[in-house]
């Protein structure tokens, strides 16, 4: 059994083909274990010539059944958080930083619990993210939370500090501006709901502007 250093997409991930071949690849993908459990690989969805990518952290329960990124509760509220900051979700490339969905349960049959993928198994992942990025070339990342923007921008990312702002890095090999926000399921987490959704929103208003 390979030890979590040998853990990589890379050999996976093929040199030429378009977003259609790696989702086609990406389905045979057994870079790191999470492989195993889950009931398929999510790939990301949305067309070559968005303008705008979301990254988020990895497949939920719904997206791991359904095999598509954001069919879930937080998808829905994302939608919703796009349209009113005057984002259209269609225009949008979706994805998350790791394709498998991690989870638990207490008992056989019970429901599935979310558990987040470690920085190994998000830096395994990270040649499916680096050739979206390649193939998508987005002129905007909104990062969606702690996970996907520690798998973007390295382990010292706080999305606190950096929430709503406009960052300008190298990110595996392009410059890149991005905007960090909370992942759509700490909204659906907060005890202010509703404080949550409208900080969310506010922050998608600001990626927004930076696009236009």
């Amino acid at each position: 059994m390979a030890s979590e250093d040998d853990y990589t997409a890379q050999p996976f991930v093929p040199d030429r083909g378009g977003l259609p071949a790696l989702r086609k690849a990406a389905a045979d993908c057994h870079g790191c274990p999470l492989h195993r459990d889950a009931t398929q690989t999510v790939f990301g969805a949305g067309t070559a010539t968005a303008r705008l990518m979301l990254v988020g952290e990895q497949p939920g329960d719904q997206e791991d059944r359904q095999g598509k990124p954001f069919v879930g509760p937080a998808g829905h509220l994302l939608d919703r958080a796009l349209a009113d900051a005057g984002l259209d979700p269609a225009d949008a490339y979706v994805t998350n930083a790791v394709k498998h969905f991690k989870f638990t349960r207490a008992e056989p049959r019970k429901r599935r619990i979310h558990k987040a993928p470690t920085l190994r198994e998000t830096t395994a992942c990270g040649p499916w993210l680096a050739a979206e990025l390649d193939r998508v070339e987005p002129e905007l990342i909104v990062v969606l939370g702690a996970t996907a923007g520690k798998a973007l921008l390295g382990s010292s990312f706080r999305v606190t500090q950096v929430r709503g702002t406009l960052l300008e890095e190298e990110i595996h090999g392009r410059r890149e501006r991005l905007v960090p926000t909370v992942h759509p399921s700490a909204v659906l987490r907060s005890d202010d709901r509703e404080a949550a959704y409208r900080g969310l929103v506010s922050d998608l208003r600001f990626a927004a502007q930076a696009l236009a």
